[in-house]
């Protein structure tokens, strides 16, 4: 008698402590992330262009992407009195926007002259030139017109302040 009188004091104690027992704490499984080749589609798209319905909005767009492909090269602000150095660059560019033919219309500087056509070519392929190139025509025939200082760095006249 005397041990099941001990048994029947444990239950209770076993069943007050079993009532204390909480499960560990589940934690939400770690999501799987499964990597991907991207579609050809979902390759990074191209910036978006501003509507170009003109020569001059061309003009302004070809002009930003060469200041942009040569940010050392450009001086801001006012254009100085004195220029060391103008070039009329005439270009000729295709459906796709490649550079068919470039060449210097006037300079008398032969240095400014051949850093214009280095930046012109450094900031290739251009813009698409859509419907602003004429009916059975392969090309789209522009120029641009660079004003150097005495450092060589230049401003395009598409984009130079008014003076």
């Amino acid at each position: 008698m005397g041990a099941f009188r001990y048994v029947a004091a444990l239950i209770p104690l076993a069943m007050l402590l079993a009532s204390c027992h909480k499960p560990p704490p589940r934690l939400p499984a770690a999501p799987v992330t499964i990597p991907r080749t991207p579609l050809p589609a979902e390759t990074v798209p191209a910036p978006l262009l501003p509507a170009i319905d003109s020569v001059d909005d061309y003009k302004r767009v070809l002009a930003a992407q060469i200041m942009r492909a040569n940010p050392d090269a450009v001086f801001s602000g006012a254009i100085p009195p004195l220029l060391t150095a103008i070039v009329v660059l005439e270009l000729k560019v295709d459906g796709d926007g490649a550079i068919r033919t470039l060449r210097v219309a006037r300079a008398r500087d032969q240095k400014a002259a051949g850093i214009a056509e280095a930046i012109m070519r450094q900031a290739a392929p251009y813009p698409r030139p859509g419907k602003l190139m004429r009916q059975h025509h392969k090309t789209f025939d522009f120029s641009e017109t660079f004003l150097f200082n005495k450092d060589y760095r230049f401003q395009l006249r598409t984009l130079a302040p008014v003076q």
